[in-house]
């Protein structure tokens, strides 16, 4: 059973000039322990998507499940049940590692003990323990990003969703990320759904890639699928494929359904 499901999602924004369909109907599964790169140009859809998801915004249209609960009679039961790491994450730098995991696990309803333990638990698996009494001001780039993924996952949640997680990050920062997101599906459980406009990122780490474009899904399958589908491949530059799938590069756009 997919742990996420919409049809028909869409969201339409009223303007002066008349209204703005920001998605105009995605319809997407996504299994249990996926890995799932979401994918598009920018004005794509993918944040509004993302969104309506994590019960941010409502949908205009359709319907979606997220974790077992209905996404528009069920808000608060999704809430409990996702992590959301927004790109420009939610640290208050004001106070300890310690401090901010703490307060976010009893946010979720832990006890002080449940809270303080999960807090050690997750600074330990994602190298943070030495830095427990840090002000989160004083955190470099990278230990601020795994802060933010400590956070999304203090109550244990079995969808996390990554907003370019490792914008901004230098290389060996970006390469440990890779490696905490992989860990989280092969030693967890968890379900990733990951946005990006790293390419690359999303080649080495999806197990399936969906791409959207105005609003609609133009493509969907493994990374290797695509590559050979649109850019001739299973070799190439996942970069080539979305180019050509998106309409921007010299390759002719396929909109026949992938093989997976």
């Amino acid at each position: 059973m997919a742990i996420i499901s919409t049809a028909g999602l869409a969201k339409t924004y009223p303007t002066k000039a008349g209204p703005v369909e920001a998605v105009r109907g995605i319809d997407l599964t996504v299994q249990p322990g996926e890995i799932l790169g979401f994918l598009g140009p920018n004005g794509a859809g993918k944040t509004t998507t993302l969104r309506m998801l994590t019960t941010l915004l409502p949908p205009t249209a359709g319907a979606a499940t997220v974790a077992g609960f209905d996404l528009a009679r069920e808000p608060a039961a999704v809430r409990g049940r996702i992590g959301y790491v927004a790109q420009s994450g939610g640290v208050d730098l004001n106070i300890s590692v310690r401090e901010e995991l703490v307060t976010q696990g009893r946010l979720y309803r832990l006890t002080k003990a449940e809270a303080v333990a999960r807090a050690e638990e997750l600074t330990r698996d994602l190298g943070l323990s030495d830095l427990l009494e840090r002000k989160c001001a004083a955190l470099s780039g990278g230990q601020r990003r795994r802060l933010d993924i400590a956070m999304g996952l203090m109550h244990r949640p079995a969808v996390l969703f990554l907003d370019e997680p490792t914008t901004g990050l230098d290389p060996g920062a970006r390469a440990d990320l890779w490696d905490l997101v992989r860990r989280l599906r092969d030693d967890h459980g968890t379900t990733v759904f990951l946005t990006t406009h790293y390419l690359d990122e999303a080649d080495a780490l999806a197990d399936r890639i969906v791409v959207v474009d105005q609003g609609v899904v133009v493509a969907d399958g493994t990374p290797s699928a695509l590559k050979l589908q649109y850019a001739g491949s299973a070799d190439a530059p996942l970069q080539d494929a979305f180019l050509a799938i998106t309409g921007r590069g010299p390759a002719p756009v396929d909109r026949t359904p992938v093989a997976v």
